[in-house]
C-alpha cells in the first residue's frame, strides 16, 4: 500500500492502517483536509481499509514485553560510515548468541516505532538474533519524531541507496553476535517489505528474506539478480498491490528460484500489525508461523542424524 508520493488521505488511511492512531483520529485528521466530518466519512467511504473493523483482542502471548524474563532485549547503537545507527536487539537469554542464527527486522514507513520492536522481541523468542533496524538514523532517529506524520515525512525523505546502506551496516553489526554471516535473513513489512526485495536483488550477504506486502516489489529484469530464498506474504484485500505480484511469481518460477508465495484470503493490508485497523488475528498466526519456519529451513545448519 505504501506508495512514494501519496495524497494526504492516503497517507492519512496508511497511518490508521499501520496503528499510528485509532479510526475517531482518523476522521478528525481527514476532516481538516475536507472541511467537515460528513466531508471526511464520504472520502474515507472509497478506502476499504478505513472501514475495517477495529482490532480484534491479540491471541494470549503474542506481544513480547521489553523486559521479558526470558530474553536479553535493549536499544542499541553502533558506528556506522554516515555516523550513530540505532536500533533494537533481542536474543534468547538461555542460549549462546554465537550459536544462533540472526534476522534483520524491517520497519514499515514511520520507522522504528515500538510494535517493531516488539516484532524483534518476537523473531528473538523463536530462537534468532534479531535486530531492529532504524531506518531514521541519519535524521537522529525515530524517537525525534513523536508525530506519526512527522515520522512517515522522515521516511520519504530517506533514499533507496541510504536504506540499503544502512541495511547493509546493520547485518555488519549483526554478523558479530551470530555464529556465521551466511545464515542472517531479513524480513520486512510494507515499505520494509520492498527493502527486502531490493537487498535480495542487490545484497548478495543475505541468506534468507521474508517480504510482508512489500512495495515495490522487484521487475522482471531484478529478479535475475535473486539468489536468495525469498517467502512472499500479500494480502487478498489489497488488491491495487497484489496484483502487480503474478509477474514475480511467474518470473520466479521461470528463473527456477527458490522461492514461497502466500496471498491470504480476506485480509487486508498491514494485516500482521495488532496495533493497527487491519489486523487479522488468523492471518496474522499463519504467517508468523510460516516466517519462523522458512528462516528455521534457510539459517539453520541442516540437523545431524
Amino acid at each position: 500500500m505504501y506508495e512514494e508520493g501519496q495524497g494526504p488521505i492516503d497517507n492519512l488511511v496508511h497511518l490508521y492502517v499501520d496503528g499510528a492512531f485509532n479510526r475517531r483520529e482518523l476522521i478528525r485528521r481527514v476532516a481538516a483536509y475536507t472541511g467537515s466530518v460528513a466531508a471526511a466519512l464520504t472520502a474515507l467511504g472509497g478506502y476499504s481499509e478505513a472501514i475495517a473493523q477495529e482490532p480484534q483482542g491479540c491471541p494470549a502471548g503474542i506481544r513480547v514485553p521489553a523486559d521479558a524474563p526470558d530474553l536479553i532485549a535493549e536499544d542499541v547503537q553502533f558506528p556506522s560510515e554516515f555516523g550513530a545507527m540505532f536500533g533494537h536487539l533481542a536474543y534468547p537469554r538461555a542460549a549462546e548468541p554465537k550459536s544462533l542464527p540472526g534476522v534483520i527486522v524491517i520497519h514499515e514507513n514511520r520507522g522504528l516505532v515500538d510494535h517493531h520492536k516488539d516484532v524483534t522481541r518476537r523473531m528473538a523468542r523463536a530462537g534468532f538474533v534479531a535486530f531492529g533496524v532504524d531506518l531514521l538514523s541519519r535524521q537522529g532517529g525515530t524517537s525525534r519524531f513523536p508525530e506519526p506524520t512527522q515520522q512517515t515525512a522522515a521516511y520519504g525523505r530517506t533514499t533507496v541507496e541510504e536504506r540499503r546502506a544502512d541495511l547493509i551496516s546493520s547485518f555488519d553489526f549483526l554478523k558479530s553476535y551470530v555464529a556465521e554471516p551466511a545464515r542472517i535473513g531479513a524480513v520486512g513489512f510494507c515499505a520494509g517489505g520492498g527493502n527486502v526485495w531490493e537487498l535480495m536483488v542487490n545484497a548478495q550477504q543475505f541468506a534468507a528474506g521474508v517480504a510482508y506486502y512489500g512495495n515495490p516489489v522487484p521487475t522482471n529484469e531484478q529478479l535475475e539478480a535473486i539468489n536468495a530464498p525469498v517467502l512472499g506474504i500479500y494480502a487478498e484485500l489489497d488488491r491495487n498491490l497484489t496484483l502487480r505480484t503474478p509477474a514475480i511469481i511467474s518470473g520466479m518460477l521461470n528463473l527456477q528460484k527458490t522461492f514461497g508465495f502466500h496471498i491470504y484470503q480476506g485480509a487486508r493490508h498491514a494485516f500482521l500489525n495488532d496495533t493497527g485497523g487491519a489486523y487479522d488475528a488468523a492471518a496474522a498466526c499463519d504467517a508468523w508461523a510460516r516466517t519462523i519456519a522458512w528462516f528455521n529451513k534457510f539459517l539453520r545448519p541442516p540437523a545431524t542424524a
